[in-house]
């Protein structure tokens, strides 16, 4: 099966071998994976910031930038929601962008969504040999509507247990511009987040979200706290 590839912003600039690694894995699963060098940002920074003309403008950019007739495939559930849910208030002007959103929102995926409930494929022949709890965004979570999917995934990763935290379903504190605005709160967001997973014993956080990890990792870095966000692709694309 073909599929395009879409790459978050700040996986682009910031995590570029989580990008790689989300090709290693839907390679692995028998994709031809295509990649769009002209794509940038889904616009939901500037949306969320009230911005709605900007984000607009990169809305119309994304809907130009991806074909309709193939799945468009993402390692970000927070990303892959705003453009299935949020691009019709964006385009409420325009009929034709309108349509166009139509034709192309029910073919935009999250990853491990993609895999389990697309392709129909659990066993990757990743090997992880750590124990490992799991973080659930907000976005993936209660607004892309995923749950089971990478848990399925991770329980088929040679070498690893999968320990479910407390509160896991509980924001990191990172929230976009929230962690910006509100850092106060957004840094005892993320201390509760990572106590919750050090009262497991494990090494590693794993998520659907960099976004969400980067905000783990900077409060464990700064701190000195010897634990690690590690996004899912990351996971599943190891040991091959």
């Amino acid at each position: 099966m073909e599929v395009q590839l879409f790459i978050p912003c700040y996986i682009d600039q910031l995590y570029p071998q989580t990008g790689f690694n989300t090709v290693k894995v839907l390679e692995k699963a028998g994709c031809k994976v295509v990649f769009n060098n002209n794509q940038t940002c889904c616009g939901q920074p500037a949306f969320n910031s009230g911005y709605w003309n900007e984000a607009s403008t990169l809305a119309k950019k994304f809907l130009n930038d991806f074909d309709t007739n193939c799945p468009i495939v993402s390692p970000s559930g927070s990303c892959t929601s705003f453009v299935k849910h949020h691009y019709q208030k964006l385009m409420a002007q325009d009929p034709e962008l309108q349509a166009k959103h139509l034709a192309i929102k029910d073919k935009v995926f999250e990853l491990s969504d993609f895999l389990i409930n697309i392709l129909k494929v659990e066993q990757l022949g990743a090997i992880f040999p750590h124990k490992v709890t799991f973080h659930d965004s907000c976005s993936a979570l209660r607004e892309y509507g995923i749950k089971d999917e990478p848990r399925q995934l991770l329980s088929q990763v040679a070498g690893l247990e999968l320990i479910e935290m407390e509160e896991c379903e509980t924001c990191c504190g990172f929230g976009g511009t929230f962690a910006v605005k509100h850092p106060s709160i957004s840094v005892a967001m993320a201390q509760k987040k990572v106590e919750s997973a050090l009262a497991t014993g494990v090494k590693y956080i794993v998520s659907t979200e960099a976004s969400c990890l980067m905000n783990i990792n900077g409060y464990c870095s700064k701190n000195g706290i010897a634990i690690q966000g590690v996004h899912l692709a990351d996971v599943l694309a190891s040991g091959y």
